[in-house]
């Protein structure tokens, strides 16, 4: 992949990781899925770009989102089933 390609992965992951910031903001009562779901796609898509465009804080920082997107997505599955959480 080049750095040019990356750099396409790395804004769709930085526009999914706003809009999740703003559709939390704006909702009285976000849906987690789309909250937690589209987070973990932003960071997603950001590690592709920082693998090929390599900025370890970031990789650091992407990591820890998308652990607390997966985090986040848990509790909802489990908060559906009726597991509390």
């Amino acid at each position: 992949m080049t750095p040019e390609v990356a750099n396409y992965f790395g804004f769709s992951g930085m526009a999914c990781i706003i809009f999740a910031y703003a559709y939390t903001t704006a909702r009285q009562q976000p849906n987690p899925f789309v909250q937690h779901g589209v987070n973990l796609l932003g960071a997603a898509l950001l590690t592709v770009s920082l693998l090929v465009n390599t900025n370890p804080a970031s990789l650091v920082l992407e990591f820890f989102w998308a652990a607390i997107a997966i985090y986040g997505l848990a509790r909802a599955v489990l908060k559906k089933q009726g597991g509390g959480a």
